[in-house]
């Protein structure tokens, strides 16, 4: 029969995978990108056709040259229903307060960009010559007022001429030309009551294939590009969230069901003896799967909905989705997990009624808990050939030189290790406990009842094995691949010192004219097929007394000192003194030629050009860094440090991001699995009432059995534990392999113990509180008023 007591911790189970599931799917559908504030005001927005890049999701828009932007944005003004067609030029500017720049930087632009967003002038007037400003009224000053702003050529003083109601700067749009001489989209400001339709048509019409119109939340595709990424970086949470919920729920609902057809075995002989077929037990099991699930699925949606709303806020703090981002709720994912309930219940139910099945009638009249058979033929083979997939994929990890490839092989070997484990558990823990001697009486009787109980003891133990493998793999890949990256880095550079940014995104052309060494000046260019790629601007003499990473195969890079040449990779399979057309930020295609051929990964990018060139092209550009030959004077927005916390910090939103993500996938894994052993150790303390009285009345005090029980549950984490811990560390040895092969240098395998401490440890609390609990509230182990009982007293 279905009790409470009996389903308790599939149903548990079941809530919190579904809870979980439904806000990771509320959220991922909440994620559209948003039209950006600065675009609010334009109802029709022509952009220019996008890039394509495969190692970006993100690519920029190919710009127009500033000449054909005036030219288009003319004629769209002349459409019926338009008020303004307004090319936005916006660059890089950002105010500097009490000698430092402002924490956040903001987007400059022309003051015609300033109807795009629906920006209102509170005060003063705007501005009309260089040098004059509109800035947010939230800086707290004053129209007349004298500030420095800080560009891509260094700070520069303004006079304040008016005050805007929203963030940003605003210039005389001559003055934004000069910074952003390329041009992506143009906005159109309709008149009251026009026909959005049919001017977007007109549009169209216009700008052909030179472009795309955007309308009502396709203007979403505007959103900067960080946003995007950040709101990307987001989904990825959302999405391995989701996953691994999936997985730790059907796993954690296999091991619990497993258990409980396990305990009711002789219940399940005696419908046997009464005539139950095998197919009729069978769908006993499944139908209580489905209860379950259905009842599990309905209360983990009610949780889910009630939580996403504070989850949404959560991800928005811890930077994984931009400002603005609020859940919606929609039908979909809702049914999608009342529907995902009954299926997962019924998924990790599937093995447990097989074995039901095949429960015989003279189980019924058996007293004895002994396992008539640990391990099946099918069992074995089950688990050898996860086994064999996991290792399988754990060496193509090993041999991947692609990061992102790797990744993904070492999380599907490690679910292929975890399950061959769990698995073949019941034939791997006996060896495991005749290794163990000593403890007493108390450690004889664990011991013994463990060994003569494995499939009990594996089922315990599958939780912790789950837990802890996924908590060891994700923290030691992310640590293990952080610190592979930053030596990599560190190793390429031949200098002790680094200038770099300081509250600012890069560095100013004036912060670099003081530094001796080489800069590197990162900008985005596109080649003939609309890809984006990745250009570095250098001194070609400075780049190489400081870069050891370059391998030239053909040519030489002292050949950069002319404007018109570049150095390309090996992928690019260009012969030196071939042709290679670019288009640059200001929309110009030039015809580069090329003068050297590196290795493919041996530079950070896809092209080396002159500084100059870059800088010719792209006004708003800004210094990633300068690898220091000798002195620097360290200004406004920038600070020197040396090459090894350089590397480090290189990344460091970016690895913060990834840390967070790891915390919130084993905070999810861990607090399951901690949960799913907490109720198979206490279904097992309840089942095993009968077994702890007689151990009562073989004369063993309560503190005996409550010591006993909390030597059973240590043991069983003690177990999972170790099994967890190999699945990890065959799954790292491959990441580190794998890194060793990308980097092209040893790598330490680095390990997050705090981690992986608070992992068993809340693992073992919570295993000691189940079963330690019952035992003293006197649930289990009572001596019952029975003739034996009388008996001895």
């Amino acid at each position: 029969m279905l009790t409470l007591r009996r389903t308790a911790g599939a149903l548990i189970a079941v809530t919190i995978g579904i809870a979980l599931v439904t806000t990771a799917l509320l959220l991922l559908v909440s994620g559209r990108p948003q039209t950006p504030d600065r675009w609010v005001g334009a109802a029709v927005v022509v952009q220019a056709r996008p890039a394509h890049s495969p190692a970006d999701p993100f690519p920029p828009a190919v710009p127009w040259p500033g000449a054909h932007a005036d030219e288009l944005g003319g004629r769209l003004a002349a459409l019926p229903g338009v008020t303004a067609a307004v090319p936005d030029r916006s660059f890089y500017a950002q105010a500097i307060v009490d000698g430092r720049p402002v924490e956040s930087a903001v987007p400059a632009s022309g003051w015609s960009s300033a109807r795009l967003g629906g920006v209102r002038l509170t005060s003063g007037a705007p501005p009309r010559q260089a040098g004059e400003v509109v800035v947010d009224e939230a800086l707290g000053l004053r129209p007349g007022d004298l500030m420095t702003l800080l560009t891509a050529a260094g700070p520069e003083r303004h006079r304040v001429t008016g005050l805007a109601d929203a963030p940003g700067v605003l210039v005389p749009d001559r003055v934004a030309a000069r910074f952003a001489p390329g041009v992506t989209a143009i906005g159109l400001v309709l008149e009251p009551g026009a026909d959005t339709g049919a001017v977007a048509a007109a549009a169209g019409r216009i700008v052909g294939t030179d472009g795309e119109v955007l309308t009502g939340d396709g203007r979403g595709a505007l959103e900067p590009r960080g946003d995007a990424r950040t709101r990307w970086i987001g989904m990825q949470v959302l999405t391995g969230v989701a996953v691994l919920t999936g997985f730790v729920t059907v796993f954690v609902v296999a091991s619990t069901f497993a258990f409980t057809v396990a305990q009711r075995r002789r219940e399940l002989g005696l419908l046997r003896t009464v005539g139950a077929t095998p197919r009729q037990v069978r769908r006993l099991v499944q139908r209580e799967a489905l209860l379950v699930g259905g009842a599990g699925a309905v209360l983990g949606v009610l949780a889910g909905a009630a939580l996403s709303p504070a989850a949404a806020r959560l991800l928005v703090t811890a930077g994984f989705e931009p400002a603005g981002y609020q859940v919606r709720f929609a039908a979909l994912p809702i049914l999608a997990a009342l529907l995902l309930g009954p299926l997962v219940a019924l998924a990790g139910a599937g093995s447990a009624a097989r074995r039901a099945a095949r429960v015989r009638p003279l189980e019924a009249l058996r007293e004895a808990a002994v396992e008539q058979r640990r391990m099946g033929r099918a069992r074995w083979t089950a688990g050898g050939v996860s086994l064999a997939a996991g290792v399988a994929l754990a060496v193509a990890t090993a041999a991947s030189d692609d990061a992102q490839q790797g990744a993904t092989y070492v999380l599907y070997a490690a679910m292929a290790l975890i399950v061959g484990m769990a698995t073949l558990a019941p034939a791997t823990i006996p060896p495991l406990l005749r290794l163990w001697r000593g403890g007493g009486a108390i450690g004889m009787l664990v011991r013994e009842s463990t060994l003569t109980a494995t499939r009990r003891t594996a089922s315990t133990a599958a939780p912790v094995l789950l837990t802890v493998a996924f908590a060891v793999l994700v923290s030691g890949m992310v640590r293990t691949s952080a610190a592979a990256y930053a030596a990599g880095r560190a190793a390429d550079v031949a200098t002790g010192r680094v200038l770099v940014p300081e509250h600012t995104p890069g560095l100013s052309d004036a912060a670099v004219s003081g530094a001796a060494g080489a800069a590197i000046l990162p900008a985005t260019v596109f080649g003939p097929d609309r890809r984006a790629l990745n250009a570095i601007g250098v001194d070609p003499r400075a780049f190489v007394a400081t870069d050891r990473a370059a391998d030239v195969v053909a040519g030489a890079l002292d050949g950069l000192h002319a404007a018109d040449t570049v150095v390309v990779t090996e992928s690019a399979r260009l012969a030196v003194g071939a042709a290679c057309p670019v288009t640059f930020a200001d929309g110009q295609t030039v015809s580069l030629r090329v003068v050297g051929v590196v290795a493919d990964r041996s530079i950070r990018g896809d092209l080396l050009m002159s500084r100059a060139t870059v800088r010719h092209h792209d006004p708003s550009a800004l210094t990633a860094a300068v690898h220091l030959t000798g002195d620097a004077a360290a200004g406004p927005g920038a600070r020197v440090i040396d090459v090894a916390t350089w590397a480090a910090e290189a990344d460091r939103a970016e690895d913060r991001l990834v840390w967070l993500f790891t915390l919130m996938l084993i905070a999810v894994s861990a607090g399951y699995g901690a949960i799913a052993v907490a109720n198979t150790l206490l279904m097992a303390a309840a089942g095993r009432a009968p077994d702890l009285r007689v151990i009562r009345l073989a004369g063993a005090t309560r503190r005996q059995v409550t010591g006993y029980l909390a030597a059973e549950s240590a043991l069983v984490v003690a177990i999972g534990t170790m099994l967890g811990g190999l699945v990890a560390a065959g799954a790292l040895l491959a990441v580190r392999a794998g890194l060793s092969e990308q980097t092209g240098a040893p790598v330490p395998l680095v390990l997050s113990w705090p981690v992986i401490a608070g992992v068993v440890g809340l693992c073992l609390l919570l295993g000691l509180l189940a079963s330690v609990l019952p035992a003293r509230a006197g649930s289990v182990g009572r001596r019952a008023p029975d003739a034996a009982d009388r008996a001895l007293g």
